[in-house]
């Protein structure tokens, strides 16, 4: 049995769930998400808690398990509580500034680089060199924190351009000089 699919999921106070055959609607106080799994899941809701069964040993079934409990458990925690990520900007003259709801990068570039967040994603910036990405959904405050990092990603000789906060970046050394 799947250690994380057999977990039930608990369903805190002021969220609700709906559960249509597979696909699952969650709403709270930050707002509300849905998706569709896949139809073979047995996907209950009793006493407060949600929990995910798998019809078979299959192998398919038995990745899908430990899957479809993640995804609920997410979004469960997303509607309550919320995701966000941060990164930080390391090099000289590189930084952030916010215009609205779009965020401008000057970071080592000929020209600026605007990023203009998707529905649900907010972006803010806390210092010109730290910008906090957040939102509900936790794939997608992944994939936008993934972009903004893609945009100047850490060099390995410098340690220049931007990373998430607490990211280690391994340094290299750099040329040796010539000896004869």
């Amino acid at each position: 049995m799947s250690r994380i699919g057999k977990l039930p999921i608990p369903v805190p106070d002021g969220v609700e769930v709906r559960i249509d055959g597979a696909h699952v609607k969650v709403r709270g106080p930050r707002g509300a998400l849905e998706r569709s799994f896949d139809s073979d899941m047995e996907i209950t809701q009793s006493d407060g808690v949600v929990s995910v069964k798998r019809p078979s040993d299959e192998a398919r079934h038995r990745a899908l398990h430990g899957l479809t409990r993640s995804l609920i458990a997410n979004m469960v925690t997303g509607v309550s509580q919320g995701y966000e990520k941060r990164l930080e900007i390391h090099g000289v003259g590189y930084r952030a500034e916010q215009k609205g709801v779009v965020v401008v990068f000057s970071v080592g570039y000929s020209h600026t680089v605007t990023v203009e967040p998707p529905e649900g994603i907010a972006l803010s910036v806390e210092t010109p060199t730290l910008i906090k990405v957040a939102g509900n959904d936790k794939e997608k405050v992944g994939q936008m924190a993934a972009e903004i990092r893609a945009i100047r990603p850490p060099e390995p000789y410098k340690g220049k351009g931007i990373r998430y906060v607490g990211e280690y970046v391994r340094r290299k050394a750099g040329k040796a000089t010539a000896t004869a």
